[in-house]
């Protein structure tokens, strides 16, 4: 059971993400309150396996996966501005599942890969920002830009060093309507459960962002 003052914290920080896109949303109104423009694209991911196994399927071993993946400004800034960066992952799992992965700008140390870190440049690290509970203890994920259209992906004990995951190869942008509504509360990976903690503080904005929508579930 996590601790009654994160339980706390977690709800207060949720309802403060809440109102925060509720606001955005009124100043911009948009069907996506954050990140509203980006690009679509047709990915492919080719991972490494790991050897220090973790428990999950798809950081332990080898593989590709062809992805659906959407790079983004969460503002939506001008370009010469600095905005957080973000970068969407949707994996197919089979039997019409899939699972959604979002990083944003961070550090990339121990401690900073868990802070927002607008992007004055490119190739600024992104992270997943909160950890993943697996059966080895909390992970991150992190990207690195390497090259136009290319990412080198990794993961990482919370505290850790970085381990390389794979590649990430943005390979064919895709039209308009390929456009997806991304939700890792909903679609999770196998493996990377998330803490109740961290599922608390993001499900309100989540939330309110599928009612925006007009949503009432999100896949």
């Amino acid at each position: 059971m996590p601790h009654p003052v994160i339980t706390t914290a977690a709800d207060l920080a949720g309802r403060a993400l809440s109102a925060a896109t509720s606001g955005i949303a009124a100043l911009r109104p948009a069907e996506k309150p954050l990140h509203p423009e980006g690009r679509t694209w047709a990915g492919l991911i080719s991972r490494t396996g790991s050897p220090e196994p973790v428990g999950v399927p798809w950081i332990d071993t080898a593989g590709e996966d062809e992805v659906l993946v959407r790079t983004s400004r969460a503002i939506g800034l001008p370009g010469p501005v600095p905005d957080i960066l973000g970068l969407a992952v949707r994996l197919p799992l089979g039997n019409d599942r899939y699972a959604d992965l979002l990083l944003a700008n961070t550090g990339w140390s121990p401690v900073a890969r868990h802070l927002l870190v607008p992007a004055f440049r490119k190739g600024q690290p992104l992270t997943t920002l909160l950890p993943y509970r697996t059966e080895a203890g909390p992970v991150v994920l992190g990207a690195r830009g390497t090259e136009e259209h290319r990412y080198e992906l990794s993961w990482a004990p919370v505290g850790g060093a970085w381990r390389h995951l794979g590649v990430l190869t943005l390979q064919l942008p895709l039209p308009d309507d390929a456009e997806a509504s991304f939700d890792p509360i909903v679609n999770t990976m196998p493996g990377l459960e998330q803490y109740p903690w961290v599922e608390q503080l993001r499900e309100r904005s989540y939330a309110t962002a599928r009612r925006l929508r007009g949503e009432r579930t999100a896949r």
